[in-house]
Formats: structure tokens, sequence, C-alpha cells
């Protein structure tokens, strides 16, 4: 009994690997369980064992006679979608682009430490957004290395960070806080914008279980980007539309 329980770990951490370092994106649906069995020499209960403390996680969503797949990345008691910028400016036909303003691999600091409630080495990036060729969002950003380790070569000057953590990396809760700032002189610089400009600032953090993935904080121009959420009393996850 004791070595099943290890072998069905060992499954488990293989297929966990697969899926935090961005091999099995979101959607990919994951070897048959016979396929299992047949390539680590188990039974049927070992593999739906390993199987099941994956769905309990939140990392796969199991259909049954069709198979089980890398689970979309999903929200939990929040009243906004996670927004991804580069698809909100595309979808309203503008043309987007993105510049990669700095990037360093580098041990976490306390402020680190204190944003993804954890040690180890991070990303730090700083990237403006733009829209048609004007800033629209600076983004600040940190990624624990430990949840997300794909991430340290990654190259985000092709492709957004959050573009690529949402089509790369599944998670299970977010906490969003929003709030209306005046641009300081150094965003306002970067935003092209005059100092004191309103603006929409918004931090998030997100989750993969106990695991904090990234700390991100943005900040649009307040004249270019709202954030609307409709819902019923009976809906859970309400629809956010943004305005580019």
């Amino acid at each position: 009994m004791k070595v099943a329980s290890s072998l069905h770990e060992k499954i488990r951490k293989a297929i966990e690997d697969k899926i935090l370092t961005g091999v099995w994106a979101p959607g990919y649906r994951i070897p048959f369980e016979r396929d299992l069995m047949s390539q680590y020499g188990c039974a049927r209960m070992t593999v739906n064992r390993a199987l099941a403390s994956l769905v309990d996680a939140g990392l796969i969503v199991r259909r049954r006679r069709v198979g089980s797949f890398v689970a979309q990345p999903h929200i939990r008691s929040v009243i906004l979608d996670i927004p991804d910028i580069k698809a909100d400016v595309v979808a309203r036909g503008g043309s987007y682009s993105l510049r990669l303003l700095s990037r360093k691999v580098r041990k976490a600091t306390r402020a680190d430490e204190k944003a993804l409630a954890g040690q180890g080495s991070v990303v730090v990036l700083r990237c403006l957004h733009l829209a048609n060729g004007r800033p629209f969002a600076l983004e600040d950003r940190i990624i624990n290395l430990k949840a997300v380790p794909a991430a340290a070569e990654a190259d985000f000057s092709v492709e957004p960070p959050g573009t690529w953590l949402l089509g790369h990396v599944p998670w299970t809760e977010a906490e969003h806080r929003i709030t209306a700032v005046n641009a300081d002189a150094a965003a306002s610089e970067i935003l092209d914008v005059p100092t004191g400009e309103a603006c929409l600032m918004l931090e998030r953090r997100t989750w993969r279980g106990k695991a904090n993935i990234t700390a991100v904080r943005q900040l649009f121009v307040g004249a270019t980007y709202d954030l609307i959420a409709r819902f019923s009393s009976k809906s859970i996850a309400p629809q956010k539309h943004s305005s580019a």
C-alpha cells in the first residue's frame, strides 16, 4: 500500500510539472488512464488517485467518456474577470503593441515576499501597453518562479506577461483592488499625460491553490479605460467589459 501511495504521488508530480511549466497548456488533453497505467505499470486505482488529487488542486478537469484536460483559468468569488489587455484592444479593432521597459530575475525582497506571501526567486517586469500607438497602461509585475519556473525563460518583449500567464498557467483564485489615483511625475512621463492626470489603478494577485503566482499593478489612463461589471442575482461569475 505504501508503494502505491508513492507511485500515485509520482504520477501526480509528473503531470503537475508539465502543467506548471507550460508544457501542457490550459485545455490540453492529458494521457488517458489506460496510457498512464501502461506507462507506470500500475493499477487503475493508483492513476485515479493521482488524477483526483489534481482535480482537487484545480489543475485538471475530468469529463466522463471524453478524458481529462488541463483546467482553464477560472475565477472564484471576485467581481471582475482577469483582463487580457492585448485581447481587449484587438477585440475592439485597435492596434496593440508592447514595450518591455525592464526585466530582472532576482531573489525576492521583503516587499516581494509580502506581495507574494512567499520566498524565492522572482521575475520583476515593467512594461507599457499601447493602443493605436498611444500609451494605454503602465504595468509593474512580479512573478513567483517557484510557482511558474517557465517564466524565467519566457520572452515578454514578444508576448505580454498577462497574456502569457493566462495561456500557460492555470490559476484558481484572484484578488482585485481598484483605486482612482493621480499620475505622479514618473508615470505621467511614461503614459504621456500631464502630472496629476486621473488614472485607474488595478492591483491584482493570483493563486494556484495556496501558491501565489503573480502580483501586478496596472495603471490605466482614466480617459481611455473603464470597467463595467454586469451580473444578475443568480450569477456567480459576472461579466467584465472594458473600453479601449
